[in-house]
């Protein structure tokens, strides 16, 4: 079944509390988590909340990363959310686990955009950005 998208669910608990309470921590561990993804990072915003916590977001070519954190439950909920299957999403959620410390996790995985279409159908976005890129680098456009 190929669909227009992934998108994974992260729970991640038992995490390091000062780190989730950190908007640099944050914001550098998710970017890394893009960029082990291979992820193309266009904008992104994180804000901190008082007492405590971080909501941030990736905005990517390929569609989104997001975090939130709950410091006080040593929790954090991310999205991974990509078009196509070009992304390394498990390398991003390994390094995730990692960087936020977390000693236990849930994952589900959905496909995005399931159509009635013949695999070979439907394409992705990143490859046609990826391609304009390549023409642009040629001096073809």
């Amino acid at each position: 079944m190929k669909g227009l998208g992934e998108h994974v669910l992260l729970e991640l608990f038992d995490c390091d509390a000062e780190i989730l309470n950190s908007k640099e921590k944050v914001g550098y561990i998710l970017r890394r988590a893009a960029d082990v993804a291979q992820a193309h990072v266009v904008g992104d915003f994180f804000h901190e909340f008082s007492p405590h916590g971080i909501s941030g977001i990736l905005v990517i070519s390929e569609s989104h990363f997001s975090i939130h954190t709950w410091p006080e439950y040593n929790y954090a909920a991310v999205d991974l959310f990509s078009c196509g299957d070009s992304l390394n999403m498990k390398g991003a959620v390994d390094y995730l686990k990692e960087g936020l410390k977390s000693k236990k996790t849930t994952i589900l995985e959905i496909k995005r955009g399931v159509l009635d279409l013949p695999p070979e159908e439907i394409t992705h976005k990143p490859k046609a950005i990826t391609k304009v890129r390549r023409l642009e680098e040629a001096g073809k456009v």
